[in-house]
């Protein structure tokens, strides 16, 4: 019978071989090639995310010496292994030159090009968390110094790694993991363009500072918009009721205006409020204690099911404001400012918002129908935003899954 316990779940079609056990060092040699006639200038370190890059881009300054001619000189599709570990790289990072054609490393790293593997299968490889049993088992005692693993080059070279007899199906998983990669990386661009060009807009969509009209507006919209301050919008909203004694739905602040959540509270549990009150939708809502960390959020339909304390209270809108425009108006770094001068330091982390001062804050708004095109628009960019958001997640998630069930 065939030895299953070295074949991967997953497989292209027409494979069928166990995958053999190979040392580094029948795959690879080192390369300690240094940079004596400062051949580049270029430094380089290794990031788990991007793979080696331009230290300068990475930390935006360099720290390497200006006088490179005693590092590495790494080229085009070479690797490199940084034994520093991280939360994301808990035993270091192996990454191929891609992005330039040759640059400088810390003699830290251990270089190597490769002899006898296909070097996309190779690079996926050390992807996967397959790898980090053979180099724990060369990690010196004590292994960890200030995060940098002691490991020897010439044990390093003697760790195993399971790799396919068949150079096509190497050829077949490096090509297809590429693949994936690119378009990983489309989507990743998608989404970074529209979070930039959300930030622009909201830049150019609203007055700076000082101004009563934005820089860029709808069609038919001429009017300066109005100073007002919140606490003429915005009347206080407190429907109490009794704490049930069943459980109930919870509802939370998120920091930094990232929205809201609910939470069960399960029946028995420890109740501390004595009275609590309903959520109603489209409020501004503020967690008191944590306002100046910008914990504010208005609220939405799915809200309605929960309830909160005192110490998140909550503000309706007046009939010609519109709140969904106003989920936009509590992002702006002015108003964040304003939560954090009106929360009083205490001790540690407890600074409890002065609500009063919170609704002397001024700022500017158009007419309501201004309003509402200005929050149409900016909900339909944030659809679309959190849509490229979830297909790159869900390519990553299958990237990470395939990677466990298609490797050894």
């Amino acid at each position: 019978m065939a030895d299953q316990s070295n074949k991967p779940s997953i497989r292209f079609a027409g494979f069928t071989d166990p995958w053999e056990q190979r040392k580094l060092g029948e795959l690879a040699q080192r390369i300690t090639r240094k940079n004596s006639d400062n051949e580049s200038d270029l430094p380089l370190t290794i990031s788990a995310q991007y793979g080696l890059i331009d230290q300068r881009l990475f930390f935006n300054s360099q720290v390497a010496s200006k006088d490179m001619s005693g590092y590495y000189l790494l080229r085009k599709g070479e690797f490199a292994y940084n034994k520093s570990t991280s939360v994301d790289s808990p035993w270091g990072a192996i990454k191929r030159l891609t992005q330039y054609k040759k640059g400088c490393v810390s003699t830290l790293y251990i270089c190597f090009e490769l002899l006898d593997v296909d070097p996309d299968y190779l690079v996926t490889y050390y992807e996967t968390n397959r790898w980090y049993k053979a180099v724990q088992m060369i990690a010196a005692e004590g292994a960890r110094n200030h995060g940098l693993l002691n490991i020897a080059p010439d044990d390093f070279f003697e760790t195993t790694l399971s790799v396919p007899l068949s150079t096509v199906e190497q050829q077949a998983i490096g090509s297809f993991f590429s693949r994936l990669d690119d378009l990983i990386t489309l989507h990743q661009r998608k989404y970074d363009k529209l979070v930039v060009f959300k930030k622009a807009m909201l830049e150019q969509m609203f007055p700076q500072e000082g101004e009563t009209v934005p820089k860029i507006r709808f069609a038919g919209f001429t009017d300066p918009w109005e100073q007002r301050k919140l606490g003429e919008v915005v009347d206080q909203f407190k429907e109490l009721v009794p704490t049930p004694q069943n459980g109930y739905v919870r509802m939370g602040v998120r920091s930094h205006a990232k929205g809201t959540f609910l939470t069960d509270v399960d029946p028995g549990a420890q109740i501390e409020e004595k009275e609590l009150c309903r959520v109603a939708p489209n409020n501004l809502v503020v967690n008191i204690v944590f306002a100046w960390e910008h914990a504010v959020a208005i609220t939405s339909e799915n809200d309605a099911v929960a309830l909160v304390s005192h110490r998140f209270p909550q503000f309706s809108f007046h009939e010609d404001m519109s709140p969904n425009f106003f989920r936009f108006i509590i992002l702006d770094g002015r108003f964040r400012h304003h939560l954090w001068l009106a929360s009083p330091s205490g001790a540690g982390r407890n600074k409890t918002l002065n609500v009063k001062s919170m609704l002397e804050y001024g700022f500017v708004v158009p007419h309501k129908e201004e309003q509402q095109k200005i929050g149409n628009f900016f909900s339909r960019l944030d659809s679309l935003i959190t849509l490229h958001q979830r297909k790159l997640e869900l390519l990553q998630n299958i990237k990470k899954s395939l990677l466990d069930e298609m490797f050894v």
